[in-house]
């Protein structure tokens, strides 16, 4: 099993900037990757929903809502990915998880799912 830890969410006015973490660990310290690594968001009242992926080659996608704004990167050294967000807007508050699917030599493959971080936009 992987597990995924977000950080880096808090309170920033609309027009601000925000970078979120996400590492990933597995469990007992065996080996693992993680081809692709993904942010979504769940506002209250509203189903979750995707934001940006990236995968171990680099290849990025973007929701349209965030293309232009948001940028996904990743660290493979470090199993971590990061969500640089710019020019917030009062619709980006929302709980932000990070997504890993995985493998490991067994092989055994998943998905896992961090407890998420909350990004509030405020004017």
């Amino acid at each position: 099993q992987v597990q995924l830890v977000e950080s880096g969410g808090g309170m920033v006015h609309v027009g601000g900037s925000l970078e979120l973490s996400c590492a990933a660990a597995a469990v007992s310290g065996s080996r693992f990757r993680i081809n692709t690594m993904a942010w979504h968001r769940q506002s209250p009242g509203k189903q979750r929903e995707f934001v940006a992926s990236i995968t171990i080659g680099g290849y990025k996608t973007y929701a349209d809502s965030v293309r232009g704004r948001f940028t996904i990167s990743r660290d493979n050294a470090k199993n971590t990915i990061y969500l640089q967000m710019t020019t917030l807007k009062r619709e980006d508050t929302a709980v932000y998880y990070c997504e890993g699917d995985w493998v490991t030599p067994v092989p055994e493959v998943g998905r896992s799912w961090g407890q998420g971080t909350q990004v509030t936009v405020s004017s």
